[in-house]
């Protein structure tokens, strides 16, 4: 398989160029977790994030799956952390600084900023994409815009 490129740009072009990326990496494979685990590499490489990875609703939880990063949270209850809150309320959740949020889920004391966006099927949630920051003030619009592009890219797949 060729090599990730990644643009030397701005984070808007990096994204574009990773998208476009991401689209030919999934042309083809439908394997869901085999895209989950082609996408968290990617993003994890292109931008440097502490942790980046997918959690998969089973049943009435969140169950980890493919990620990139450090040991991680193998549960996590609707409702509960910025995970569980992005599954309940069914959008994406921007937190710029973790310890200001409420129930926050200390999986690794290294996280500072977090951005989860919750991947949907039928109008429901069934998974959601977590990214982690070791620093504060990460992710902004450009990333909530980005990388709901990239979860509709891998839902559309299943």
């Amino acid at each position: 398989m060729e090599e990730l490129r990644v643009s030397s740009g701005g984070k808007a072009e990096k994204y574009k160029c990773l998208i476009s990326q991401i689209d030919a990496v999934l042309d083809g494979t439908v394997d869901i977790v085999a895209n989950m685990a082609n996408i968290a590499s990617m993003l994890h490489f292109t931008f440097g994030f502490w942790w980046t990875g997918f959690y998969r609703v089973v049943g009435d939880e969140l169950v980890l799956g493919p990620f990139q990063g450090p040991l991680a949270c193998t549960k996590i209850a609707r409702g509960r952390g910025v995970c569980g809150t992005a599954w309940s309320r069914g959008c994406t959740v921007v937190v710029p600084d973790v310890s200001l949020f409420p129930g926050h889920i200390a999986c690794s004391s290294a996280s500072r900023s977090e951005i989860v966006v919750p991947m949907l099927r039928n109008g429901h949630v069934v998974a959601v994409l977590d990214i982690d920051s070791d620093k504060t003030g990460t992710f902004d619009e450009v990333d909530r815009e980005n990388l709901e592009i990239i979860v509709s890219l891998l839902s559309r797949l299943q």
